[in-house]
């Protein structure tokens, strides 16, 4: 009886215990792999755009973010950029609008990139149906870098697109 008893018990907790833990342990991916993104940061690129993009804290499953790219003291881009955790892991949304807040995609279309690796304030993303990667470094405390990758001699390739600084 008690032999029989220990083996319900383990056949229970078995039956159980790889659904409770494939519930909490999220596929490709997690909020925190991209928590280091969250402040205020501006950049300047060579043709003279000024980038001013603000990650907020994580909250739940998704972080947001937005940036306001101008050039010559008027709008020329706003990106909406929305970190969520789905079923299928980790997925960063983009959208783009010109000034007026027009809608570069379509109304229900933006941009999908699918998490591809993290480490330590580093996370890959790769735009769906495209060999486009996008990187998110941190550098600093102070610097953090959003890099384009391309597949080059079977090697991805990285050049720094944004290099922002944190910005009170």
């Amino acid at each position: 009886m008690k032999h029989a008893c220990t083996f319900l018990f383990l056949f229970l907790l078995t039956g159980f215990l790889p659904k409770t833990y494939a519930q909490t342990q999220p596929k490709g991916g997690s909020v925190a792999d991209v928590a280091f993104i969250q402040g205020n940061w501006k950049a300047t690129t060579p043709e003279g755009l000024t980038i001013e993009g603000v990650w907020l804290q994580p909250e739940g499953e998704n972080i947001l973010g937005f940036m306001r790219m101008m050039k010559a003291g008027k709008a020329d881009l706003y990106e909406i950029l929305a970190y969520e955790q789905t079923e299928l892991g980790l997925v960063s949304m983009v959208k783009h609008f010109k000034p007026g807040l027009l809608g570069l995609e379509e109304k229900d279309k933006h941009d999908r990139y699918n998490f591809v690796e993290a480490s330590k304030d580093r996370a890959i993303f790769q735009k769906e149906g495209e060999s486009l990667r996008i990187l998110y470094e941190k550098r600093s405390a102070n610097q953090f870098v959003i890099a384009r990758g391309n597949l080059q001699d079977g090697k991805w390739v990285f050049k720094d697109l944004f290099v922002f600084n944190r910005t009170k």
